[in-house]
């Protein structure tokens, strides 16, 4: 026999108002630096209290969504909102998943070839010049432990450049996680402390080519590579990290 159908709980009015402002923010295309209704007009829209008010614009200020001013000429307006946030909280909860390379990477290979395609045209000369300078930072063997650490993560910055151009805001942002998801992994395992310059190697020739084939806005070049080099990549890497779980 069923159990009791358990009642949904009354929204309280303090997250209708958060939800209503939100709600806002798409159908008028707000953007950062916007200001929000003010304290009184929220008031007299929601028949509510001041304290109701209040207790939205604090949820809306933890969430990050807007800062606000006390006092004469004081309100609340909309802030930037970064990835980094949102990043980080899905990967302090994958920490307890304990993630694989294998796993990281078979995301990565349907991610990062569409996400290189649609970039083909989007390039301006300030990412090209990053770009070469992360090729550059890769392209001689490092000498120290430190170096290896740097070079490492510049691979992966080649990477979040190609992310932060992406023209849909979705698939830049799974990009970037999944680059930042496989940074924890190289600093939190320390796989930086096993010298695998033929991994950087191998990277450095994949992104001299794409940056050839970006600015020749060769489309068919940019996905046949990209998709070559993640395969290599999940290789090297795969590897990689079995030493590291290995030795530790």
């Amino acid at each position: 026999m069923a159990g009791p159908i358990k009642r949904r709980r009354k929204q309280k009015l303090s997250d209708l108002i958060v939800d209503e402002v939100k709600a806002m923010i798409v159908a008028e295309k707000l953007l950062p630096g916007d200001r929000l209704p003010s304290e009184k007009e929220l008031i007299e829209e929601f028949g509510c209290s001041k304290g109701t008010v209040r207790e939205a614009q604090k949820a809306l200020e933890v969430e990050g969504l807007i800062w606000t001013r006390p006092g004469p000429g004081g309100g609340a307006w909309l802030s930037e909102v970064g990835t980094e946030p949102a990043s980080k909280a899905l990967r302090n909860y994958l920490y307890f998943k304990h993630l694989s390379a294998e796993q990281v990477y078979q995301m990565r290979k349907l991610i990062e070839v569409e996400l290189a395609v649609s970039v083909v045209g989007h390039l301006k000369e300030r990412e090209f010049e990053l770009l070469d300078e992360y090729i550059r930072a890769c392209s001689e063997p490092p000498v120290s432990e430190e170096e290896q650490r740097e070079q490492r993560i510049a691979e992966l910055e080649f990477h979040n450049v190609l992310a932060d151009a992406c023209p849909n805001p979705v698939l830049g942002f799974i990009g970037r996680f999944l680059n930042e998801t496989l940074r924890d992994l190289v600093v939190l395992k320390k796989s930086y402390q096993i010298d695998a310059y033929e991994f950087t190697r191998s990277n450095v020739d994949y992104h001299v080519e794409l940056v050839t084939a970006y600015r020749n806005a060769d489309e068919a070049t940019v996905r046949r590579l990209m998709g070559e080099h993640m395969c290599e990549a999940e290789e090297h890497f795969v590897a990689l990290d079995g030493q590291i779980s290995r030795k530790m």
